[in-house]
């Protein structure tokens, strides 16, 4: 059995996306939208162009998501009570993606070494998803 993440977005899921594979190293597997799904003459023109399912390979890990409606069943609200956590293997490159992801974010944690960490660091990224980047100490 396989889990991952699965973020809502407010009809930023592309741009979202683009940027976590920009940040990440990461690779985009699919942006669907709803003009690309058998439903696009179900919803209201301003949204065929909205975000389905997206998928993004974090190596060898898949990212998911989708931008959810504004108003009704299943509709957008702030992300809480959870991270993404990330596992860079060095820390410079856990320096690179916390500074990508706190790019017109906001950090809660600067990124730092701890206990149990080489860098560790806690943000929540401009499309308000919380995010911990986390290098390990070598065990």
């Amino acid at each position: 059995m396989q889990s991952n993440p699965y973020l809502n977005f407010d009809g930023q899921c592309r741009a979202a996306f683009e940027f976590y594979a920009k940040a990440l190293g990461a690779t985009i597997d699919v942006i669907m939208t709803h003009a690309d799904s058998p439903m696009a003459g179900d919803v209201p023109p301003e949204w065929r162009d909205k975000v389905i399912h997206a998928q993004l390979d974090v190596g060898g890990t898949k990212l998911m998501g989708a931008d959810a409606p504004p108003s009704g069943e299943g509709c957008y609200e702030l992300p809480q009570g959870f991270s993404v956590a990330v596992h860079p293997e060095t820390p410079a490159e856990a320096e690179r993606v916390f500074n990508a992801l706190a790019d017109k974010g906001t950090i809660s944690m600067p990124l730092q070494e701890t206990f149990w960490a080489l860098s560790f660091g806690t943000l929540v990224d401009r499309f308000g998803i919380p995010w911990m980047v986390n290098c390990s100490r070598p065990m």
